[in-house]
């Protein structure tokens, strides 16, 4: 196996919110018109931008993060993209600089050029000063240059560019169009599937970006040669049923990609639908938004039955943060509605209006040791002892993993690839 050369850029930005996913999705959805192939990747443990990379690009898109997914995982799927693509994207997370590690930790590991989106609606003069702190911060960072985002006119570009220094690349600027912007929902970006003109937006920032200096391909870069690591077939012959619809969309492509290497059957199916789950061997309930249809998910006959018949059968069921929210007694939602759960699990849960828990979580199950991450903003209440506890990078207390019989149930959204033996051990 060879090392891999293929264009890459990652976009990053100084602060969350100022346009790092519309440029990412724009990008892939300009050179796709194009005729290239683009693998888009995700910094961080986020569910919501990959479902709208994945449209704008046509291809899976995976998740990169040091703390949760590792460096090897990293690097084995970059060298992977390299190879069959022509370009590879990667969005950043949060600000360019935050969290440990950050993104620009994962630049700086892959020699991936960087460029910086910048909100410039309310900035003159001072986005060249922001521009000259996010290039010159870390030295050692590829930094490439940046793209001034919802400026308001010709001249005001003009006056944004003017201000870097020729050590800074001007990628061009994006005008304001809020015809185009992707709109946001209860935790974020709606899920992609809720978004009806999608295709149309993306087409419409694409055409934006093709005037800019963004629309080129950017340098090769040299991926190291990283190979797929080897999962013995221990789900061979057994079928994962897997909720999927709006109330259970987080899924991290790998872990899907995860069964199939451990020989499992993937069998989707939507519990929104009153769809019950397909003959199998085991059930994933992924996160999601149960709290956003806990009416109509109570009302699903043939969802509550399936789901019964499964647990009552002794069959493994993996309930993550969503997932497991839906297994409790019952559910308030965040305008104080009661409605009642699958009651698999003994007690209530309850949304809130302030984050509960947001970050990478590590945990020694009895199956093994798993990385995931947590983000929710509901809290549950249970008579249950954990366990298990995870705990987060820095050693601090985490979630608490429950288990009744063969249900396995938590908030921590948990990152398959971390441990195949483990994940066969919950669901085999």
């Amino acid at each position: 196996m060879t090392a891999a050369r293929c264009p890459a850029l990652f976009v990053a930005a100084p602060s969350s919110g100022q346009g790092k996913t519309t440029v990412t999705a724009a990008l892939a959805r300009l050179h796709r018109r194009q005729g290239r192939r683009v693998r888009v990747f995700k910094c961080g443990p986020d569910f919501l931008d990959p479902q709208i990379h994945a449209v704008a690009s046509g291809e899976p898109v995976h998740n990169l993060d040091l703390g949760m997914c590792g460096e090897a995982d990293a690097a084995w799927r970059l060298h992977a993209a390299a190879r069959d693509a022509d370009l590879i994207l990667v969005e950043g997370v949060m600000g360019l600089f935050d969290g440990q590690p950050s993104g620009a930790d994962i630049a700086r590991r892959f020699g991936i050029p960087v460029m910086a989106v910048i909100d410039a609606k309310a900035m003159a003069q001072t986005f060249a000063a922001v521009a000259h702190g996010l290039a010159s911060w870390q030295p050692d960072l590829p930094f490439s240059g940046v793209l001034a985002n919802h400026v308001g006119s010709d001249g005001h570009a003009k006056l944004l560019r003017d201000g870097l220094p020729p050590s800074i690349a001007w990628y061009g600027a994006l005008p304001r169009d809020e015809s185009a912007a992707l709109p946001e929902g209860h935790l974020g970006l709606l899920q992609a599937a809720e978004i009806a003109d999608l295709g149309e937006r993306l087409d419409r920032l694409a055409d934006h970006l093709a005037r800019t200096g963004a629309a080129g391909l950017p340098p090769a870069v040299e991926f190291p040669a990283a190979p797929m690591p080897f999962v013995l077939p221990l789900l061979a012959g057994r079928t994962v049923a897997i909720a999927r619809d709006a109330a259970f969309g987080f899924l991290y492509p790998a872990n899907v990609d995860m069964l199939a290497a451990l020989g499992a059957r993937p069998a989707f199916f939507s519990p929104l639908a009153d769809e019950a789950p397909p003959p199998c061997d085991a059930l994933w309930l992924p996160g999601g938004y149960p709290e956003l249809h806990a009416a109509s998910l109570a009302a699903n006959r043939r969802w509550q039955s399936g789901l019964q018949a499964h647990a009552a059968a002794g069959k493994p069921i993996l309930a993550e943060c969503g997932g497991m929210m839906s297994l409790f007694e019952t559910l308030t939602d965040k305008e104080g509605l009661t409605h009642p759960g699958a009651a698999l699990l003994p007690g209530h849960t309850r949304m809130q209006a302030r984050l509960a828990a947001l970050g990478t979580q590590v945990v020694d199950l009895p199956e093994g040791h798993l990385t995931g991450h947590t983000f929710h903003y509901s809290t549950s209440d249970t008579p249950l002892l954990p366990v298990a506890r995870a705990k987060s990078l820095s050693g601090r207390e985490g979630e608490a993993i429950y288990r009744v019989g063969r249900i396995t149930a938590s908030y921590v959204h948990f990152y398959f690839p971390s441990n195949p033996v483990a994940v066969a051990g919950l669901l085999g």
